[in-house]
This record gives C-alpha cells, structure tokens and sequence, in this order.
C-alpha cells in the first residue's frame, strides 16, 4: 500500500517487523526494519530504490498496482547493496530497458550481483535529472556512507531529500516520519545505526555534512532507506551524524567482559565499584559479553570515555567472545577513548597483556598495565580490583 510523503512523492516500500540480522547476523534488529522505496510521480514517474529480494515479488505487483510499468520513466539506484537493490531483477524482467540512474560504483556493485547489463546512466556530484513541473533532482555523491557507491538525491521545489542509508534506522514502524513515533525509540536506533554502520567513515561523514551544509538546500524533509523519515525538524539529525562523527562520547564508562568461573566477573564488579567511588556522577555500565549481541554492546562503548575489558586466559589466550569484541572495536575505528584490561588467570595469564596490545591497536589509549588475578579473587584482590577501578576513574 502507497503511503503520501508529499505532493506527488509516495512511500511504497516494506515493513519488515520479522528481520531479527542485518549483514547476515552482524547487526541485531531487535524492533525489525523497513525498506523504503520511494515513487515520484510529476511530468516524469520516477522510482527510487526497491526493498529487499525476499519482498521483490510482492513489491512489483504492488509497484504495478499504483502505475503501469512501463510508464515509470526511469529508476534511482541510490546505494546498490541487496536491500535496497533486491527487487530490482523482478522488476527489469518486465521493463528491461527503462534507464537506471546511479553511480560508476554502483554499476559495478549491480553487475557483480545481478549479471545484468541494464540501461545504466552514469551521474556524479552536482548532477541534474529535469522530472517536470519545475522541479529537478539534484545527484549528492555519499561515497562510503556506508559505501563507495552511495548518493543522495534532493528533489527541487518539494525540498525532500532522499538520503538513502544516511539519516536512517533499522526500526519497523508503520509511520513514515520522526515526530509519529517514540522519540526515544527512534534515538536509540538511529545511534545504534551511526554506531555500527558510519561511526568507521566519521572523517567522511563530517566532511560530507560539511559540504551539505555548503550547498544551502532548502531541505524541508529527509526520507531515508530505513526506518522513518525526518519532517519534524530534519536539520536535529544532520546536527547528530555532525556530533557523533566528532569523537563522540557521554559520562560514561563501560566494563565489557566474559568469565569461565565468575573469577573475571567478580572482578568486573569490583572494578565497577571503584569506578563509583571515585566519581559518583560517571555512569557505569557491566555487560558480560557471552550474553549480549555485540551490536548492542558497540553502541555502549561509542557512547563511553573508556571501557575496561575482562577476560580470564584461555590457551594462552582470551576467550572467544572477548577476542570477537576487540576485533569488531578495531573495525569501528573509534577516536578519543581510553582502555583497561583486566582478568583471572590459573596457569600462564596472558590474556591481560593480550587484552592491551588489542585495544592498543584498536586506537584506544590504554590505561597502565592492567589488574592481572591469580585463580579465584580473594578479598585482597578484589579490593585490589577496586583500586584499579578508581585509577580507571581517574584517568
């Protein structure tokens, strides 16, 4: 069902209330997600993006519902990746010729998926395509927000700016804009969503607001990819992604760990309990790693000053949900953070040293030499793991 954004411009996407991964199993989507696609119908029909492959059939008879195929004049392909590219096989089947308007990377990206050579029209930054009725959409290349091929197109005289992945949320709700839905839900998601998929690119991303900015667009309405749209103020989300990409962080430390035992558990909390004592207004947060999806976990640590990381040695080594989180940490790139290691050991004890050497090379600026605990943590170690917690306040 077609849904009005504005004048002549309809929703016509998926809500995927089901979708639990995104990226495979990378990225956890606890409220689901949407794709949005988008139909512009003025002296020119103009499709812009699709949904995902699992919807392409259902999404082409709908299309076909609302307008004759053959009449759409030609289709944007902001951003190529499958969910918002996946429908577009079904739908070429029945107007193979009908031009594509997307980037150079793009062209590649559809190829290499699709093994398809379709009508494509190459655009670059600046670019115009007339749609009628006095209006243009204007071509903003997004390169590696979240990807090489990306663009946003920005429709004249309606001020709608179609921003693709950029401003979106993996959140299913069957409102299409910001001030319909709950403001603290959409926060949340639209963190996350910075945090996981564009907190790497943060030097682009304020490079590129930057340049928006310079254009000067009018821009009355943001609609982006995934989750809803912006009308109510579209400019507080822009003023966010410019926040976040400036070495974001809140009052906040975060003690992430995994434990065999409860030894590094035990120590996790003490750690916690030094922190508070030396700074009552810092807020503290204690996940045990094994028990939560990283994707949430990412987002605490992009909202913290510094976060300690626990794990006991296990073959010489740390256990595997804590090597997992240090990996993934290094990928999101995060700036002006500082990191603490701590853990029991029984035999050889290396994951401490292991632990800072990895948040080391993830850029964190590592704090002393850890708090490294022989077997199970007796009164002394623990208030020893106090301590380490009031150094970590401290630092």
């Amino acid at each position: 069902m077609k849904k009005l954004v504005k004048n002549n411009v309809y929703w016509l996407g998926k809500v995927d209330w089901g979708v639990k991964g995104f990226h495979g199993d990378e990225f956890a989507t606890h409220r689901g997600s949407s794709y949005n696609s988008y139909l512009i119908q003025e002296e020119k029909t103009v499709l812009v993006d699709t949904v995902s492959a699992s919807f392409a059939k259902e999404f082409v008879e709908n299309l076909s519902n609302e307008v004759e195929l053959n009449k759409i004049d030609c289709i944007l392909v902001l951003h190529g990746e499958g969910d918002h590219s996946g429908a577009l096989p079904e739908l070429m089947k029945h107007i193979p010729d009908t031009p594509i308007y997307c980037s150079a990377n793009a062209v590649k990206s559809l190829k290499g998926q699709y093994h398809q050579d379709w009508n494509f029209n190459v655009v670059k930054n600046g670019d115009k395509l007339d749609i009628g009725n006095g209006k243009e959409l204007m071509f903003i290349e997004m390169a590696m927000l979240h990807w090489p091929d990306s663009l946003a197109a920005f429709m004249t005289g309606d001020n709608i700016l179609f921003s693709n992945d950029a401003f979106g949320q993996h959140y299913a709700t069957g409102k299409l804009f910001n001030d319909q839905v709950d403001q603290c839900e959409l926060m949340q998601e639209a963190m996350k969503y910075y945090a996981n998929i564009l907190a790497p690119f943060s030097m682009l991303v304020k490079r590129k607001i930057a340049e928006l900015t310079a254009l000067n667009l009018p821009i009355e309405m943001i609609v982006t990819s995934h989750g809803t749209g912006w009308r109510e103020n579209p400019q507080q989300i822009i003023d966010k992604y410019d926040e976040w990409a400036n070495n974001y962080q809140e009052n906040q430390i975060t003690i992430v760990y995994d434990t065999m035992y409860n030894g590094t558990k035990e120590l996790a909390e003490a750690i916690a309990e030094g922190i508070e004592l030396e700074d009552q207004d810092v807020l503290v947060k204690v996940i045990h790693l094994a028990k939560h999806d990283l994707s949430d976990v990412i987002v605490e640590v992009f909202k913290s000053k510094a976060v300690a990381v626990g794990s006991p040695t296990i073959l010489n080594d740390v256990m595997n949900s804590v090597a997992a989180f240090a990996h993934y940490t290094k990928l999101m790139k995060l700036k002006n953070k500082k990191a603490a290691a701590f853990g029991c050991y029984g035999w050889s004890g290396e994951a401490v040293k292991l632990l800072n050497q990895r948040m080391k090379d993830a850029g964190f600026d590592v704090i002393g030499e850890g708090c490294r605990i022989s077997w199970a943590p007796d009164e002394d170690a623990k208030k020893s793991a106090v301590e380490f917690g009031r150094t970590i306040a401290k630092a």
